[in-house]
């Protein structure tokens, strides 16, 4: 319970010390409009600031982080899903703010366990409960944002291949067709382009950044694509074998919605079948029990 408090007053204190209303500004700061340029001194962070307690919770926070995600089940590194959604958070600061909110969840499920005068156990059960429950909600959320991003990419891709094949049809190289396509879309396809063209604005070619792009994203489509657009330099009509895979993206992406559309009429019949049994039931069981009732009496 100590620990839960001082860990409460911890976190009240680094989030309080951001407000200008309850941080008192350094020496430093307040005198450096008093001194001449020439003998100014920028001020680093404080012993006891923000940013010395991520440099050093942010380490333990991956590591602890990282074996309890892989304890239940999520294998795949924090920091590719979080580059595959374009986050602006690194991993560091992902697996940082798991922590801190663990530690308030913490302290929350601590003060109501005083507060309600539970045992040790159920004490226990609910601190520890409410910590691993914050953790797995934000790794949910992280997981899901990744599939989602997967699923708009594999949606939009036919478009985009089909877009493409026009494109170098009409006489554009595939640098020309994957930066027009990158300047004018506005999907997930796009903006992945739009990091693809920044790597080979760093020096890579369009082969090698569309390779770390498949990698990156992880869809079957993309990597089928990808293979295709790496015969840009041997094939003499690119556009033909990008429009036939074009095809086999639509067909992939027609039989996942003709299942779809499967499962869900099936799962229609379940409410009309329990709304057609019960009803059954109960006519069949009042001359049931009215006959045993007989039995019974005679």
């Amino acid at each position: 319970m100590v620990a839960s408090g001082l860990s409460l007053w911890l976190g009240a204190t680094l989030l309080l010390s951001q407000l200008r209303w309850f941080a008192r500004r350094p020496t430093v700061e307040r005198l450096r409009p008093y001194v001449p340029i020439d003998y100014r001194v920028d001020g680093g962070p404080g012993v006891f600031s923000v940013a010395t307690f991520r440099d050093l919770a942010a380490p333990l926070s991956q590591l602890i982080g990282g074996h309890l995600a892989r304890l239940f089940g999520v294998t795949e590194d924090v920091g590719l899903r979080l580059r595959r959604i374009h986050s602006p958070i690194d991993a560091a600061t992902f697996r940082l703010r798991q922590l801190v909110w663990s530690l308030v969840v913490t302290a929350l499920g601590a003060t109501i366990s005083l507060i309600a005068g539970l045992g040790p156990i159920p004490a226990f059960g609910l601190v520890t409960g409410g910590a691993l429950l914050t953790f797995l909600v934000l790794e949910q959320q992280l997981s899901m944002a990744s599939r989602s991003w997967q699923r708009r990419v594999f949606l939009e891709l036919p478009v985009l291949s089909e877009q493409l094949a026009m494109l170098l049809a009409a006489g554009y190289s595939l640098g020309g067709g994957l930066h027009r396509l990158a300047e004018r879309g506005q999907g997930a396809c796009a903006r992945d382009l739009s990091r693809v063209m920044t790597r080979v604005t760093q020096g890579l070619d369009e082969v090698t950044a569309l390779e770390e792009w498949a990698e990156l994203v992880q869809v079957p489509a993309v990597d089928r694509l990808v293979a295709v657009l790496g015969l840009n330099q041997q094939a003499t009509d690119l556009s033909t074998l990008i429009a036939e895979e074009t095809r086999s993206v639509r067909r992939d992406v027609q039989r996942e919605l003709m299942e779809t559309i499967e499962r869900r009429a099936q799962m229609v019949w379940i409410p009309v079948t329990v709304a057609t049994l019960v009803p059954g039931v109960i006519f069949l069981a009042i001359p049931f029990f009215e006959t045993m009732r007989l039995f019974a009496t005679s």
